[in-house]
């Protein structure tokens, strides 16, 4: 491997962070506005959220795209990822209607299928595991801050413009960070990794570390989309608070995410990355007892919620390091196999979450605490560095 240099590093991480936020500013950016775009395309509430749910489900398909870096090369998957979403969010543009925007946000989750992993395994390929935590957690930054930085500036152009405009000045974004995609990241050599799909998915089916760190994925994402499908339910319940102080609890959630990553790349090399994510599932189980306890004031609420997503998001970014260095070959296999069980987690967790909500918030975090206590069994039990 030919070592690439600090400051030529530097420059990536930004690239990738930024690319990043664009994406995820597009891929989050429906929930808060899915009524302004029912609104505009005169369809019902209930039709719009389909593809956001199909969109969802989508995420298991990943071990089907993602290999694609491990075959074709990463920044090949790069390109082709940014390109699909700058595309994808054009059609709206050109093209306002509901069948566009199902396009849009289907080629979404496929963009994020592809440049995701491309991003883990290239970061695995160059900086040394000593180091990987910092550098991951740097470009993980791209998920906190769409919701802090990146939702405000839809709900700007959408004030001020129309509800088209976010659409079209996120493609041309896109646009931009695949020039630099293009400029900044070096062509690298598909024959360093696996050939084949057929060969990168045998190296993970034969590898129980890599088998159970995905369960590990699967089970403290459907902990964390547990609590969240209902945390709003809960809030209006507990406090009947207005959609405005709802706001204010997910700005709450964006700051706990920023924060569970910054702690990670100030933590994770020094104190180790797996044991930061069994701290962090740790954390998780205390948050998901205390929580139901902390509904008299919206303070304490909030400082729940704070302590709840802080803590998963401090385990999920550190397991991500970790995954990276268990099939060097099949890198980006290995991440595209591990989005998979966040994405069957959040689908398990959605399910359940509304039937068990009948019986109170405690029932939901009782769950939730089960999830992260069999998540922390099989890192203990599987997962060696």
């Amino acid at each position: 491997m030919n070592p690439i240099k600090r400051a030529s590093i530097l420059t990536q991480i930004t690239t990738f962070t930024l690319g990043r936020t664009i994406l995820n500013t597009g891929f989050r950016m429906v929930y808060p506005f899915l009524p302004t775009f029912a609104r505009a395309l005169n369809v019902d509430l209930s039709l719009i959220a389909l593809p956001i749910s199909i969109r969802a489900w989508l995420g298991i398909a990943s071990p089907l795209f993602g290999p694609l870096a491990d075959i074709r090369g990463r920044k090949t998957s790069m390109l082709l990822g940014m390109g699909i979403f700058s595309a994808g969010f054009a059609i709206v543009g050109l093209w306002p209607t509901f069948p566009g925007l199902i396009i849009a946000l289907l080629l979404s989750a496929v963009s994020k299928i592809l440049l995701d992993p491309a991003v883990q395994a290239f970061l695995g390929d160059h900086v040394d595991y000593s180091r990987r935590g910092t550098a991951i957690a740097v470009t993980e930054l791209g998920w906190s801050t769409s919701y802090i930085l990146g939702i405000p500036l839809v709900g700007f152009l959408i004030a001020n413009w129309n509800w088209r405009t976010p659409f079209i000045v996120l493609s041309c974004m896109g646009m931009i960070a695949l020039a630099l995609i293009y400029r900044v990241i070096p062509f690298d050599s598909p024959e360093r990794y696996t050939s084949s799909l057929r060969g990168s998915l045998r190296n993970l089916l034969s590898n129980p570390s890599v088998l159970a760190g995905i369960s590990i994925g699967m089970f403290i994402s459907a902990a964390n989309e547990t609590v969240t499908i209902v945390y709003g339910a809960w809030m209006e319940q507990a406090f009947q608070i207005s959609i405005a102080a709802l706001g204010a609890a997910s700005t709450v959630i964006g700051l706990a995410e920023l924060s569970g990553e910054g702690f990670v790349a100030l933590l994770a090399d020094r104190i180790g990355k797996r044991n930061s994510v069994g701290i962090g599932i740790a954390l998780n189980i205390v948050a998901c007892i205390l929580l139901p306890q902390m509904d008299q004031t919206l303070a304490g609420a909030l400082i729940g919620l704070f302590l709840f997503y802080l803590s998963f998001e401090f385990s999920l970014v550190s397991s991500i390091p970790v995954m990276t260095e268990l099939v060097p070959k099949a890198r980006a296999t290995t991440m595209s196999a591990l989005f998979a069980g966040f994405a069957a987690g959040r689908g398990i967790g959605a399910l359940l979450g509304p039937l068990l909500f009948s019986n109170g918030l405690m029932a939901n975090c009782a769950l939730s605490a089960i999830f992260d206590l069999t998540a922390l069994v099989l890192l203990l039990t599987f997962v060696r560095e």
